[in-house]
């Protein structure tokens, strides 16, 4: 295992300049702690020998107390700067996992990765902030300070030397060994955290439908349990980490030992000065301090790299249709060759003979889809579970790619969708799934995503025409709060709520993935009359759905088809 992944510091900035200062920190502590150990041999050699008294020392203990306190001042700075750091560090990681996991899109994160994700954007990369906080300046400490003193001992003695090079070398031995077993166990650790979160968002996933049958204490026990599995690795890590320390403890510790008792010898029988003597018993523990600090804090190590491990495995996740990314990409890179992409004005899709392979099968889903969509329509995508109808929303979304055919936008001036920008694309789309996202916060707040600028009144207007204004007199208004995912309102009303932000929305291209499911009649009256409210703004409607009263609202119907 490497002590410092290069990759972390190719795609974390904040990285790259802690480890420069922390460099510069490290050898200006190395001079210091020489200093320092040689400024108290000469302090308090003469006083012992009863060559000089106080007076005399004076401006030595001066000397003394600024080294003194320029020290403390490089560790706090190291601290401080190890602490801003590390924060940054995770939560640009955390970022770019984020911006990883939406690139490489819904089908790779469908593939078993969703929990991973939610795991390292959570508290997956808490580990690194100890790796950077504790073990990497140890580390640079370790490259400066430990040769730098070796070689002082060197000149002063060269028995001394002899000795501590002799012993030196068992400490990252030792390190070694432990090391190799930390691992594992850390290995083990990350893993079972990311199967428990797994777990545990199933849990959570399930409890509306575990209430609706009333055994919503049933997995109860099951957490319990999940508990005490996530305790019994954490434990186990740390009882790997302690024993791993107190072996390095007295390794360094007799090597000490014998320098010192060689050094006295020495000392008595007048081979060796008081003040010689002095410096090399302060600078032997010196040498072996931040090999031995290193030691202590290689389980920290063991974490942070595995947690940047596991990042990296994100960050460098090869999509799900390489072949056709690669095409796209291509495409692109010849498109800008050609000059800057143009901003969209016509919203016009055009969809010709799609087919999009199914993940580990030969048939395609859907098979030859073609239809256009223009502003002031609604087109209705049908057919059986499995058709592929979900896939080509997500398709014409730009969220995958296709292997044949192609998805064209623009109008009269259309151009392929894999030559305009993901960005600007999708600043044009709102999208409302089957089960819309709510943030917590007020359903204020909720409705304002996609417009803030949206004024109380427009708010109550668009609200009259989806129902939402009932749930609002029922409630606190739009100062009515809810939790994450719309926990406190129904099924319903979460629906209401994500329709009335659909229709505030300025997208000009409105995408809905079932939007009644699961609603009763009157809900799903509601949803066809919102449908008509758009196509009249002039808005391009493109749904997928089973009921009938939609079909009939769409200006076509495409029947979707599996091949």
């Amino acid at each position: 295992m490497k002590p410092l992944d290069p990759r972390l510091l190719h795609v974390a900035a904040p990285a790259r300049r802690y480890v420069a200062v922390t460099t510069g920190l490290g050898i200006a502590t190395a001079a210091l702690v020489i200093a320092q150990c040689l400024l108290i041999a000469h302090a308090l050699a003469p006083v012992v020998d009863g060559t000089a008294d106080l007076s005399a020392v004076l401006p030595t203990v001066c000397w003394l107390a600024g080294v003194l306190a320029l020290r403390v001042a490089a560790s706090f700075l190291q601290e401080y700067l190890g602490q801003r750091a590390g924060t940054m560090v995770v939560a640009d990681l955390r970022h770019q996992v984020v911006q990883r996991a939406v690139a490489l899109g819904p089908r790779w994160l469908s593939g078993n990765n969703s929990a991973e994700v939610v795991t390292l954007t959570t508290r997956g990369l808490d580990d690194l902030q100890p790796y950077l906080t504790r073990y990497l300046p140890q580390l640079f400490l370790a490259a400066t300070v430990t040769p730098a003193a070796l070689l002082v001992v060197l000149k002063l003695d060269w028995l001394a030397a002899v000795i501590i090079v002799v012993t030196l070398p068992l400490v990252p031995l030792f390190m070694w060994l432990v090391g190799v077993m930390t691992q594992g166990v850390t290995e083990k650790r990350q893993a079972a955290m990311s199967r428990l979160g797994a777990q545990v968002l199933d849990l959570i996933a399930g409890i509306p439908t575990l209430k609706a049958l009333h055994r919503e204490n049933g997995p109860a026990a099951r957490v319990a349990q999940l508990s005490a599995s996530y305790r019994k690795s954490t434990m186990g890590t740390l009882r790997v980490a302690f024993l791993s320390g107190m072996v390095l403890e007295l390794l360094t510790t007799l090597s000490v030992a014998i320098v010192a008792v060689a050094v006295g010898l020495r000392l008595v029988n007048g081979g060796l000065d008081l003040t010689t003597g002095l410096a090399i018993i302060m600078l032997a523990p010196e040498v072996y301090l931040p090999i031995r600090q290193v030691g202590t804090h290689f389980h920290a190590s063991a974490d942070g790299i595995a947690a940047a491990g596991r990042a990296f495995s994100v960050l460098e996740a090869p999509a799900p249709d390489a072949a056709a990314a690669a095409r796209i990409t291509a495409d692109s890179a010849r498109d800008a060759a050609c000059g800057p992409i143009q901003a969209l004005v016509d919203p016009t899709i055009e969809v010709d003979d799609v087919s999009i392979p199914v993940p580990n099968s030969d048939s395609y889903a859907p098979a030859g889809l073609s239809f256009r969509l223009s502003p002031g329509e609604i087109v209705a995508l049908t057919g059986p579970n499995g058709a592929g109808k979900s896939t080509a929303l997500l398709a014409v979304m730009g969220m995958i790619s296709v292997s044949r055919g192609s998805i064209t936008v623009g109008g009269g001036a259309a151009r392929p969708l894999s030559q305009v920008d993901p960005d600007q694309w999708r600043a044009t789309i709102t999208w409302l799934p089957q089960r819309p996202w709510i943030a917590p916060g007020t359903i204020g707040e909720n409705l304002r995503l996609q417009n803030p600028a949206a004024s109380d009144e427009l708010i109550a207007q668009v609200a009259r025409l989806t129902g939402l204004d009932r749930v609002l007199r029922e409630r606190d208004g739009l100062d009515t709060r809810v939790a994450m995912g719309g926990v406190g309102l129904s099924v319903g009303q979460r629906q209401r709520v994500a329709l009335t932000r659909a229709l505030l929305s300025a997208g000009s291209v409105i995408v809905m993935d079932e939007p009644t499911a699961h609603l009763d009649e009157e809900s799903a009256q509601v949803v066809a009359d919102c449908l008509g409210f758009l196509r009249d703004r002039g808005k391009a409607v493109l749904l997928v759905t089973h009921r009938p009263e939609l079909v009939a609202v769409a200006d076509r119907a495409v029947e979707v088809h599996r091949g």
